[in-house]
């Protein structure tokens, strides 16, 4: 587009002439070629294939209407726009969004979805994209018996009952069209949802109850793929029996994958990076390097910057040379800066008496006594000194440098065997039972001075117990923790949810440590890539106030380190 003329002199401005030619669109041939296309108003279209589906007939059983979901036949100009419609000659000039494209090519597949499912994951509903998603009645009336209580259960059946109301607001909406599942501003939701209205005939094997709930669940699913063999119907259920008698029936069933943050637990974030061999080599020329409050800064640029991540350790141990232990302390572009570590190994720099014996703990306690980290998680087989280290550290910046005013040790009770009923007491007497690893490393740091003598050590123990306060997970809705050690013990049983409620507790001034180990899920339906604790990881890292390590070795004893290995 050619330039207008330059001002000759001083304040000469435009005239309206160079200005329409600034604004006038470009003429060439791809937009007269566009121009002489009719446009077409594409309607929402769920298919991607070439050819329009035909609809069967629908019958007096179903709820799901197929011809509903049968496209209506567009030209090929409107095709290309899949969900939006296409943008006539008098249409504003403002772009519109980019529509997601479906991943299949054929009909939107229906997902029967199990009560379990959505007791779950209360947003369930609006999870599975341009599919369509069919509650049973059965589904509804579990949910109705599930939802009085001040349980996590309780509280996501009355959530998804709060999203089926708001769904199903509209009186004039016919069952069989379904509901749009973006009726509720839920974008990303392209398909309907569908409710069953009419009786169907289930024809299960004699030996399966009919009356339960499960099996008329299996009934359903079995009626709407004879009813529909043109659609996927795919059960989706957190329950593995319920799967496994599904597909021995030989209906598809799926669990619930939404929810899991990684696929496979080995993929999760250590927060430690080995260096290669050649480091100095590949680094080395372009290194900078300056000493500033008794540590040791690289700034390096090189292939390995964009695989690193703020506050994630990097170690190089090579024969016959110094090892170089450091943490990443900033990223700016193409380049990194490496600070080495304080040697929590030497007896000089110990915590509370508690000394780092290997690398990992040295990482740990790095993190632990850094103010500027307001969350740590740190994971680990038993017997790692996930908690002792935690307790030290805790103890260390509450009684001696007076950085916070009190440590709350908080964890969930999930029993590994069978309850033993309700306890007396206050809160913290009823934690108390919970509480024995607390109670054996208090022992263990306690028992660290032996120059005080029988008194010295009961007055320390009762100086330590009045700075720890034990409270129960169910009262911290609510709360604002201050200047606060914050302790949570065996988060891996945290769900999502539970886990966003106790981090987001943290006031100014307070720290939150997360210990966990991801072999020792108690909690129903929560597996290693589901769970709060893999959560938090995987959300924090990178981020320049937390970290993250993965504790290797246990250090509790030789034979715990063996049973840890062949049991």
């Amino acid at each position: 587009m050619p330039l207008p003329k330059p001002p000759a002199s001083k304040a000469t401005l435009l005239s309206p002439v160079d200005f329409e030619a600034q604004a006038a669109p470009r003429k060439d041939k791809r937009s007269t070629k566009v121009a002489a296309e009719p446009a077409v108003p594409a309607s929402l279209d769920l298919f991607d294939g070439a050819a329009p589906v035909a609809a069967p007939k629908p019958t007096a059983r179903g709820a799901v209407s197929p011809a509903a979901r049968a496209p209506a036949a567009v030209a090929p100009a409107a095709r290309t726009t899949n969900s939006l419609p296409v943008k006539t000659a008098s249409a504003a000039p403002a772009a519109a969004p980019r529509a997601r494209k479906p991943r299949g090519t054929g009909p939107a597949k229906l997902f029967v979805l199990d009560t379990n499912v959505l007791m779950h994951d209360p947003m369930s509903l609006f999870r599975f994209e341009e599919h369509d998603v069919f509650l049973p009645m059965i589904t509804l009336e579990e949910l109705d018996g599930h939802k009085k209580g001040m349980s996590e259960v309780a509280r996501n059946a009355r959530q998804v009952s709060r999203s089926l109301d708001a769904l199903a607001t509209d009186t004039k909406f016919d069952p069989k069209e379904g509901i749009p599942l973006a009726k509720t501003g839920h974008k990303d939701a392209q398909g309907k949802l569908f409710f069953q209205t009419t009786l169907f005939e289930i024809r299960l094997p004699v030996g399966l109850p009919q009356g339960k709930a499960d099996n008329q669940i299996l009934g359903v699913v079995q009626s709407l793929r004879e009813q529909y063999p043109e659609r996927e119907v795919v059960l989706v259920s957190k329950d593995i029996n319920m799967r496994v008698k599904a597909r021995a029936l030989g209906l598809p069933a799926e669990d619930y994958f939404n929810d899991k943050v990684l696929e496979d637990g080995d993929l999760l974030y250590t927060g430690i990076l080995p260096l290669p061999a050649d480091f100095w080599e590949r680094h080395g020329k372009t290194m900078e390097s300056w000493q500033q409050g008794g540590a040791t800064f690289y700034r390096i640029s090189g292939p390995l910057v964009p695989s690193l991540l703020v506050n994630q350790f990097v170690f190089l141990e090579t024969p016959g040379a110094a090892p170089l232990y450091a943490r990443v302390a900033e990223i700016t572009g193409k380049t990194a800066v490496l600070k080495t570590l304080k040697d929590y190994t030497s007896p000089k720099n110990g915590v509370w008496g508690v000394s780092a014996r290997n690398r990992e703990q040295n990482f740990a306690l790095n993190l632990l006594m850094d103010p500027d980290c307001d969350f740590v998680s740190l994971t680990g087989t038993a017997g790692t000194g996930k908690t002792l280290m935690t307790l030290a550290s805790g103890l260390s910046q509450v009684l001696d440098d007076r950085r916070y005013t009190e440590i709350i040790v908080t964890r969930v009770t999930v029993p590994v065997g069978e309850d033993i009923g309700f306890l007396p007491g206050t809160e913290e007497e009823k934690m108390g039972p919970w509480m024995g690893a607390l109670d054996d490393n208090l022992e263990v740091l306690a028992r660290g001075d032996g120059s005080a003598g029988e008194w010295g050590r009961a007055a320390t123990q009762d100086l330590v117990r009045s700075k720890i306060k034990i409270k129960s997970l169910n009262f911290m809705r609510g709360r604002t923790f201050l200047n606060k050690f914050v302790l949570i013990d065996e988060a891996q049983n945290l769900t999502p949810k539970q886990m966003k409620t106790l981090i987001t507790r943290a006031g100014p001034g307070t720290k939150i440590v997360c210990l966990g180990n991801l072999a020792q899920i108690d909690t129903p339906y929560l597996t290693e890539g589901s769970s709060g604790l893999t959560y938090a990881v995987d959300r924090f890292k990178g981020w320049p106030h937390s970290g993250h390590v993965m504790l290797a070795r246990g250090e509790r004893s030789r034979l715990a380190d063996f049973a840890s290995e062949v049991l």
